[in-house]
């Protein structure tokens, strides 16, 4: 299957850098995530979750710490199943608590990180792990294809389900509740597909700066459209056009593909911001 694949790419991208079996598997690795965090961030913005988002990343690296603890889990699965209770966890104590939702998202945050930092740390060993907080999207396998396919199907079915609950929910809680959505079981299963981006990409792009791929599509896009259907076609078109050329010009340039990915959407959002501003005159 995957040699018919590399044939296909050889045919229909004929650049030096569609040699390489790293590349090939980089490619098609951003045409498979980027997609799925410029939709996703759609609702992370609308809803006012950028921070939320950002946490998901800390939580993440205690998922890290905690598979390598456990030594025999894989620190993949643990991750996983650490963010999505991680990603609950928060939802569930957010609506139960009277304190500010910055407050609980900020202390679950920085402990989480501490945590992690911890448990790595015991005996020097964070340094193999260092890896994690800057991502190397060049080191993407096959089996990992194999899974993010996975995921990718496991994502649009839920945003297939959760997607009107979602939109209503963005407009007001109470409004929301009124209609009958349950808001708690809504918010926790998007926080859970959420996580598990967050944790099959985080070793790709970096927990230093995932969640600016979790905001700045859908900020881009929500500055020049005005219909939720525009807004979610811009926000994936603007993921997967700075996913493709953050990895080729990373690899031109001998750069971070994640950094350069984040800095080329920060672009695209200055840019959509000023068209705003032109247009609002």
């Amino acid at each position: 299957m995957m040699e018919m694949i590399y044939s296909l790419m050889d045919t229909l991208l004929p650049f030096d850098w569609a040699a390489y079996t790293f590349m090939k598997h980089a490619f098609l690795a951003i045409l498979c995530i980027t997609p799925l965090f410029g939709l996703l961030s759609t609702m992370v913005v609308s809803n006012r979750m950028a921070f939320f988002s950002d946490s998901l990343g800390h939580g993440a690296f205690t998922g890290i710490a905690i598979g390598v603890l456990l030594g025999s889990v894989s620190p993949l699965f643990s991750l996983i199943i650490f963010s999505v209770a991680f990603a609950v966890f928060i939802t569930y104590i957010k609506n139960k608590s009277t304190a500010s939702t910055d407050t609980i998202i900020g202390v679950f945050s920085s402990t989480a990180i501490a945590l992690g930092l911890m448990i790595m740390s015991r005996g020097g060993g964070f340094n193999k792990f260092s890896s994690f907080l800057i991502g190397d999207v060049l080191s993407i396998t096959v089996e990992d294809l194999q899974g993010l396919l996975v995921v990718v199907a496991v994502v649009l079915l839920g945003w297939a389900v959760l997607f009107n609950r979602l939109l209503v929910l963005s407009i007001n809680s109470a409004f929301a509740r009124s209609r009958g959505i349950s808001t708690f079981w809504v918010e926790s299963l998007f926080a859970a597909l959420l996580a598990v981006v967050v944790s099959v990409s985080i070793q790709w792009v970096g927990i230093l700066i995932i969640n600016a791929l979790l905001v700045l599509p859908a900020a881009a896009a929500r500055n020049v459209t005005n219909t939720v259907k525009s807004y979610q076609l811009l926000s994936v078109a603007i993921a997967l056009t700075a996913g493709i050329s953050g990895l080729l010009l990373a690899y031109y340039c001998n750069m971070a593909a994640g950094a350069t990915i984040v800095v080329l959407s920060a672009l695209i959002f200055f840019v959509t911001l000023l068209l705003k501003s032109r247009f609002a005159r």
